[in-house]
């Protein structure tokens, strides 16, 4: 781990809403002083053997192994699928059980978020799915309290379980000032945990 407290912030986006959502996390993550290392994972194809470009043509590179190695912390984010995390952000997850098995990850804070088209999309059952890994790794889920006053007021999206965008069936709807709220205090919260546990005796060095 480098001596610079790093959250990682691991997302998939198709039409960017669950992008936005991890620019607004990132920032959070900031502003807890923390340092946030975006990454993206590359689609995956029905077609076996189908090449996949090393690195993506815009945006954050392919997270790796060693990211979540060397990262205090991690907030993951995906588009719902059927209720669901979608398949290649769950495809770089089924490639960590070397972390798994030697407990690289345990007693670390991890937060999630989605965006879903409809209210009722399958918000909570999709952080629900990426949740569930996680926790097998040992890892410390941190949600979003009641605290948080946005948690109340929003019409759109947010929950206990992470931070939520409802983007429309079409994807038009822009992420509200409540939903990057939310998602902001999500950032601010896993890396405020995460300086916590890096300052505390016998944490590793």
């Amino acid at each position: 781990m480098s001596s610079t407290t790093e959250i990682l912030v691991l997302y998939y986006s198709r039409y960017g809403a669950t992008a936005e959502l991890a620019r607004q996390v990132a920032t959070g993550v900031e502003k807890a002083g923390a340092s946030a290392r975006v990454r993206t994972v590359a689609p995956v194809s029905t077609n076996i053997g189908e090449d996949r470009p090393a690195v993506p043509e815009d945006g954050p590179p392919y997270a790796e192994l060693r990211d979540l190695e060397e990262c205090a912390g991690l907030v993951m984010g995906s588009p719902t699928r059927f209720g669901n995390m979608a398949a290649p952000l769950k495809y770089f997850l089924d490639g960590t059980s070397g972390l798994w098995a030697s407990g690289g990850l345990v007693d670390r804070p991890f937060g999630v978020f989605t965006s879903t088209a409809t209210q009722h999309g399958g918000q909570e059952t999709t952080l629900l799915s990426m949740a569930l890994p996680l926790i097998h790794q040992g890892m410390l889920w941190v949600g979003v309290p009641y605290t948080v006053p946005e948690l109340n007021s929003t019409t759109s999206g947010g929950t206990p379980y992470g931070a939520s965008h409802v983007a429309g069936t079409q994807g038009d709807q822009a992420v509200t000032r409540d939903e990057q709220r939310i998602a902001t205090a999500l950032g601010e919260r896993v890396a405020r945990i995460a300086l916590r546990l890096d300052a505390a005796p016998g944490a590793p060095a």
